[in-house]
């Protein structure tokens, strides 16, 4: 190799580094998104109302990326998180910090629960067809996971771990866009799909609450700004925190369509509601054999896990952006709080709910915390003490009002769910 390709490959390999850099926040909150929450919402989404409700996903994601940019703007003009923010900026704003953070745990508790649970399932499903029929009890698979993640938790070696899933979960992205192809969906569904209509069937109000909150989630924007205020970004990276919300906000909406357009193509026109885990196998039918139902499976525990470690990691993360602390998951407070949370995951072996309905119902909740992260940062954004020349213009302001509405909406829609 001469002197010249080693310095080019040099240059190249430092861009690579640079551009991945450049969108480190966005990657992070689309691999915390785009996980068995997501998978499952779009899957039932598709399997009860085809391509019907994409127009909600299409909302939820441009609202997305508004929220992302208004969150990474105040954090990076003030140089604080946004609960210190709220808790420093508002009177009485402690209040509104500590419902957020019990909002927000008690939604991610419900999603851990619906998460294991359809992790369990697959995996059982998974033992029984190669074990010849053998069936492994649920209990026992879960505990043998939260096992393996308390553990990879305590001593902090998890970062090998999470690589793995992550290949786990690419390959099962890779999968469901072969079968995207494979059911050669109707792109005039597609388009008919973003005219905005809601379905006169039981249900069709928390799917549009649960299409909202696994996508435009509460969450998501806590911790956007936790980890851009850790990435070190100034003023001058304004433009930067753009394009990764852009980024971020884009592959979200394309990965969650494909699985909706998949599950269209499959389980709706087979009639199959995906009442149950072992339903969702049918979404790779198209693959055909054991070794699509292995794909899939492990696809989505590695979903499944990945999401794991952010859902337990969220009450000491949470706290210590209220406190002002920098983060220490190996502290005596935050290993309890794991261990509590790892608790949680057992919830499904001991209620008769199915674990999709469960996760669509905790993606549904998160829909109702939504409001309570709109209107304070649509207030911290325009505060000219705050943000100085850095204040939201008039159309930033259309469009945070226009994220408030959204919010408020779904949430009707949610507790309408919730109270039938």
């Amino acid at each position: 190799m001469t002197k010249n390709n080693t310095l080019e490959n040099t240059s190249f390999r430092k861009k690579l580094i640079l551009a991945l850099s450049a969108v480190g926040p966005g990657l992070f909150l689309i691999g915390y998104n785009i996980g068995t929450g997501s998978v499952t919402t779009m899957a039932k989404t598709g399997a009860e109302h085809g391509m019907g409700l994409f127009w909600a996903l299409v909302l939820s994601c441009i609202f997305t990326y508004i929220l992302m940019v208004a969150y990474g703007k105040v954090t990076l003009v003030t140089g604080k998180t946004a609960l210190y923010n709220f808790k420093s900026e508002f009177k009485g704003g402690w209040v509104l910090s500590l419902y957020i953070i019990i909002a927000l745990i008690i939604g991610e508790l419900l999603a851990l629960m619906g998460v294991m649970g359809i992790v369990a399932d697959l995996v059982q499903e998974g033992l029984r067809l190669a074990l010849d029929g053998q069936v492994i009890d649920r209990f026992w698979i879960i505990l043998f996971f939260n096992i393996v993640l308390f553990f990879l938790l305590w001593y902090g070696r998890y970062q090998m771990f999470e690589k793995v899933l992550t290949v786990l979960v690419i390959l099962m992205g890779l999968s469901f866009v072969l079968v995207f192809f494979m059911v050669k969906p109707d792109f005039s569904a597609l388009a008919e799909g973003l005219l905005p209509s809601i379905p006169d069937t039981p249900g069709a109000l928390g799917l549009i609450a649960a299409i909202t909150g696994t996508t435009c989630s509460a969450a998501v924007f806590i911790m956007r700004s936790t980890v851009v205020a850790e990435k070190g970004w100034g003023i001058g990276d304004l433009g930067t925190e753009k394009r990764d919300a852009f980024v971020s906000a884009a592959m979200m909406l394309l990965l969650s369509g494909v699985i909706m357009a998949v599950a269209a193509g499959t389980l709706y026109v087979s009639g199959l509601k995906l009442e149950n885990t072992v339903e969702m196998i049918e979404l790779f039918r198209p693959l055909g054999g054991k070794w699509a139902a292995f794909i899939l499976i492990i696809g989505i525990t590695g979903a499944g896990l990945s999401t794991i470690f952010p859902i337990v990691l969220i009450a000491p993360w949470l706290i210590a952006d209220y406190t002002g602390k920098p983060r220490n998951i190996h502290s005596k407070q935050s290993r309890l709080l794991i261990f509590a949370a790892l608790l949680f995951s057992f919830g499904t072996v001991f209620l008769e709910e199915r674990p999709p309905a469960l996760m669509v119902f905790s993606q549904a909740f998160q829909a109702c915390i939504l409001p309570a992260v709109a209107i304070p940062i649509f207030i911290l954004i325009n505060k000219s003490k705050l943000m100085q020349q850095y204040k939201a213009d008039r159309k930033f302001n259309i469009a945070i009002i226009a994220v408030i509405l959204f919010s408020l909406i779904t949430t009707w829609f949610a507790l309408a769910e919730f109270f039938e």
